[in-house]
């Protein structure tokens, strides 16, 4: 059986020099693909902007600054509260997000209930994929040499 863990919440997208404007979004955990977050950002268009990174690298970037490439993450202050801002980056563009950090915090706890750091890999299903694989492989019985 899969889990989802699911949190709505509303980012900022932080528009220089400083200004942000207001963008809800859904944050979703499957235990199909327990290293992965998805992230949905509803914005002015039919269809939500979707991304797709890594559990860990949202876990760490609750503490410090990490990530690089397509998606950054980092710890911060903003109006006395904390906060985590989110880089992503793409060739359609860059963008500059706020999230709260004890909502996303909390939902990260949920996550983690659900599959603890280090145990995905039992969730992928591989190892009984490939003895199932294995145990319906035809034998070979012509004595000749493999390939």
């Amino acid at each position: 059986m899969h889990t989802v863990v699911e949190r709505e919440l509303e980012l900022r997208l932080v528009v220089p020099p400083d200004h942000s404007i207001p963008v809800p979004a859904r944050l979703t955990y499957r235990t199909e693909d327990p290293y992965a977050v998805h992230a949905a950002f509803h914005i002015d268009s039919a269809e939500p902007v979707r991304w797709a990174f890594a559990r860990e690298l949202l876990i760490e970037g609750v503490f410090r600054p990490c990530g690089h490439g397509d998606v950054r993450i980092w710890p911060t202050r903003v109006d006395g509260h904390t906060a985590l801002r989110i880089a992503l980056s793409s060739p359609h563009g860059e963008a500059l997000l706020e999230a709260p950090a004890a909502p996303v915090s909390a939902w990260l706890q949920r996550t983690l209930r659900v599959v603890a750091p280090g145990s995905e890999r039992t969730r992928l299903g591989i190892d009984e994929a490939l003895s199932a694989l294995l145990a319906t492989a035809p034998s070979d019985d012509s004595g000749e040499p493999g390939i």
